[in-house]
């Protein structure tokens, strides 16, 4: 850290090019040479530049310059690899990855990430087009990747910082009335009419209600457990435990709901205590793009082409709250650790 100017600046130097414009070098504690990744206008802004990075060499916030000319496109590809995600969890980032974040960002030495150059990426996604909440998705895995690179000491602070850019604004998605969950499970096929009163009246997700088994239903007493999920990627069919803790749980089953599933055991369902409760029309795994054509055809039929399979899902959690279910219960039940989504249903 050699000083200059006859012995006023301490940490770094400063030399005037031929062009007018002002050269900063500095030393780390190991007497390695760095130069500032541009050139200066001023002496002084030269010399605010030493300053900053002097304040972080002493602060222990310094970073090798060299670690932040990786590229962005190889550091999120190692970043996608070595995450434990579920399938369809890393099909998607893949996919957002692929085509919304790394064209504008990929080529990007991670270093040279500024705040000012997320915002014109966002600002670019913006302008296509595309929609609000996918905009947001591709900004919180972007602004996550980054925060793992601060974490990794690879850059020194995380240059995602518009504020609200990562809340998605979805519109409401329509409830269902029980008369309207009746008329749907009378309209789709008959062996996916539990399936659809199931969905409705405990909440469940499309993933754990087809990953379901005789083992998991206690008609007896009532309930049904939540212990593994099918998760449904390009590359096909795989059952695992829930994402959460939370996940794992057990359900209580309206009364109205028990007499249907025990017919549609005795009808429908696989045998053995590990058959599956819902199953295809060829007696395996129901899976979505099965299943779709005839969901289609009943809410065609009862008009209410805009609901989702999952919006059954908000239903049964308004209805759930509307009897008076605490928010603690509502978590139990929806399957989730935060209490953010149960007070949804409370407001």
């Amino acid at each position: 850290m050699a000083s200059t100017s006859k012995g006023r600046r301490r940490f770094g130097s400063i030399r005037k090019l031929p062009s007018g414009r002002y050269q900063a070098r500095y030393r780390d504690e190991a007497g390695a040479e760095y130069t500032a990744p541009e050139t200066f206008s001023t002496k002084t802004d030269a010399d605010r530049w030493l300053a900053t990075v002097q304040a972080d060499m002493l602060r222990g916030r310094w970073i090798e310059p060299r670690s932040g000319q990786v590229t962005f496109d190889s550091y999120a590809g190692e970043w996608l690899r070595s995450r434990p995600l579920r399938p369809r969890t890393r099909e998607f980032y893949g996919s957002l990855l692929r085509l919304h974040i790394l064209p504008g960002l990929g080529a990007a030495e991670l270093g040279r990430i500024t705040p000012s150059t997320v915002r014109r990426w966002h600002s670019d996604l913006l302008s296509t087009g595309l929609g609000e909440p996918t905009v947001a998705k591709a900004y919180r895995l972007l602004r996550t990747i980054l925060g793992t690179a601060v974490a990794d000491e690879v850059i020194v602070r995380n240059p995602c910082t518009i504020k609200g850019a990562g809340v998605e604004h979805s519109p409401e998605r329509p409830v269902a009335s029980v008369a309207q969950v009746f008329e749907l499970a009378a309209a789709v096929e008959p062996q996916y009419r539990a399936l659809v009163l199931t969905a409705a009246l405990t909440g469940c997700r499309w993933g754990e209600l087809v990953g379901l088994t005789r083992r998991h239903l206690d008609l007896l007493h009532g309930t049904m457990t939540v212990s593994e999920v099918l998760v449904e990627a390009s590359a096909g069919l795989s059952a695992g435990p829930p994402k959460t803790d939370a996940g794992r749980r057990t359900v209580a089953l309206p009364p109205p709901l028990i007499p249907v599933l025990e017919e549609h055991l005795a009808k429908f369902a696989q045998p053995g205590v590990d058959g599956l409760v819902f199953c295809g029309q060829k007696g395996g795994r129901l899976r979505r793009s099965n299943f779709s054509t005839k969901w289609t055809k009943a809410r065609r039929a009862v008009d209410m082409e805009e609901l989702h399979f999952h919006d059954l899902r908000h239903t049964a959690n308004t209805l759930a709250a509307a009897t008076g279910a605490s928010t603690r219960e509502l978590m139990h039940r929806m399957g989730h650790a935060s209490s953010a989504a149960a007070l949804r249903y409370q407001l």
